[in-house]
């Protein structure tokens, strides 16, 4: 299910169950009249920047305090913002029975929700270098389904950076596993698009030039290099085994 197809009245729920999906599926929950939410019952969403669980220096050399905290502060809060200015609008259009409104905000909705997913599974799924977080042995069963799928870790890496850096333009590269199959895959998603469907986000990176540029340019090989120092495996771990909680939104 596409974020731009979804009936807009669920997009919180659908949001702050991206890790961990309701036990009733968001188009039974649709079709049932006791759970339909009418225009004129609804409430704006309020979303929120989420706290960094490091200082924003913490993750160097591999990513500078400096990109951190305007990445965080700058970039991630303006989708925040946009995100909440949005979604009001978009319960004024259903009020006001405004159809066409209702419309054109739909990618504003798709890319500004998206951002505010994106980097806020991106933070989490980042730790300091020096902690046990940071090693992939903390994510014991995870590293072995990705010795299993692609052969071994460095197998699984160079397999990655290679999709990373074929990647055209701006976007992410996830390695997700399917919630049916069970099988990891690493894929793609363009511009602030989340991973939706089917697919479960085990851990992301960003390939915005603003997650890097400042400090390598365009040498994105360093930085997808050096990236590899401050996984989250534990995050990473848990998102696999479907423990990993709500996302906070």
């Amino acid at each position: 299910m596409q974020l731009s197809a979804l009936l807009f009245t669920q997009l919180p729920q659908y949001l702050l169950n991206l890790t961990n999906p309701p036990a009733t599926p968001l188009s039974a929950a649709v079709t049932n009249s006791r759970s339909l939410v009418l225009p004129e019952d609804m409430a704006v969403a309020n979303f929120t920047l989420p706290a960094l669980p490091y200082a924003y220096d913490a993750l160097e050399p591999y990513i500078s305090g400096q990109i951190m905290q305007i990445h965080h502060s700058k970039h991630h809060q303006t989708y925040v913002n946009n995100l909440n200015a949005a979604t009001a609008n978009h319960v004024k259009a259903l009020q006001g029975n405004d159809v066409r409104a209702q419309i054109n905000l739909q990618q504003a909705i798709k890319f500004n929700g998206g951002g505010h997913i994106n980097h806020s599974l991106f933070w989490a799924n980042l730790a300091p270098a020096n902690t046990s977080q940071a090693k992939p042995e903390s994510a014991e069963k995870l590293t072995e389904a990705i010795s299993a799928k692609y052969g071994s870790y460095d197998g699984f890496k160079d397999e990655f950076m290679g999709v990373l850096l074929g990647l055209q333009g701006s976007g992410w590269g996830w390695l997700v596993k399917d919630k049916k199959t069970e099988q990891l895959d690493i894929v793609t998603t363009k511009d602030q698009d989340p991973v939706v469907g089917d697919l479960a986000p085990i851990l992301g990176i960003d390939m915005w030039e603003h997650a890097y540029y400042l400090q390598y340019f365009n040498d994105k090989a360093s930085y997808v290099n050096g990236i590899w120092n401050i996984i989250n495996w534990e995050t990473a771990e848990g998102r696999f085994l479907g423990r990993s909680g709500t996302l906070e939104l």
